[in-house]
């Protein structure tokens, strides 16, 4: 599958993982120091560069912010029930994400980079009523997305039930005041499930946890943005796992 991507740290991130995914880059003609470290560094692997102007740029990334640089690469591995099930074969503890119903990138991304930042094993997110692995979340995920994977399942019910068989506690998050996260002990293995701030979780997914965790909110606000609340308990659950960090 070819895919672009644009970006500093979404190229340097495949630059360091797979270089050999390279097709070819698009570099600004009039770069700065780090575009021109990156331009050579693409030369000495033997990838086609091109030095253009700003508004091929603009073209190729689809009037995203491109930092003066564009690639086209191929990537032919996919992250499938299969990989998930390889996972927890392979991983004692398991600590996994799962986004249901997010479906903006600037968000999927921004989880992804969260995620990767806590350790987290892997994201799995549903193939319907979520945001595909585009340029930009692969952008705003500053190279996250290059470092965990992003499995996309056909059901998610089944999905949980199938980590739920791997005695995987799967926690949802919810607005309610008695299930504040600070007051609840958590310790791998956890799935833990992340809903859109407008709508969350899917009744059916609802239905499918085990326990269910809470953020204080003492303010005005009622909820935040589903990136902040992922990082938030993310960064908690980590925490409690008395990890050295």
């Amino acid at each position: 599958m070819v895919k672009v991507i644009f970006g500093i740290h979404a190229v340097e991130a495949v630059i360091n993982s797979n270089y050999q995914s390279f097709n070819s880059a698009f570099i600004i003609k009039n770069q700065n120091n780090r575009l021109y470290l990156i331009y050579q560094r693409l030369k000495k692997l033997g990838i086609n560069v091109k030095l253009v102007d700003s508004y091929i740029l603009d073209k190729k990334s689809d009037g995203g912010i491109h930092q003066g640089i564009v690639a086209i690469i191929t990537n032919n591995y996919k992250y499938d029930e299969k990989f998930l099930s390889l996972l927890l074969k392979n991983r004692n503890k398991p600590f996994l994400l799962i986004l249901d119903n997010i479906t903006d990138p600037h968000n999927l991304g921004a989880c992804m980079r969260s995620a990767d930042a806590a350790g987290v094993h892997a994201i799995i997110v549903p193939k319907n009523r979520s945001s595909s692995l585009t340029a930009t979340v692969q952008k705003v995920a500053s190279g996250a997305a290059e470092n965990i994977p992003l499995i996309r399942v056909t059901n998610l019910v089944r999905t949980l039930k199938l980590l739920q068989e791997h005695n995987i506690l799967v926690i949802g998050t919810t607005i309610e005041e008695e299930h504040n996260i600070y007051r609840k002990k958590i310790t791998l293995p956890i799935a833990l499930i992340m809903g859109s701030e407008n709508k969350g979780m899917r009744r059916l997914t609802r239905k499918n946890c085990n326990e269910f965790i809470s953020i204080p909110m003492l303010g005005s606000v009622s909820s935040l943005n589903v990136s902040v609340a992922t990082g938030i308990c993310l960064f908690e659950i980590l925490r409690q796992q008395n990890l050295d960090v």
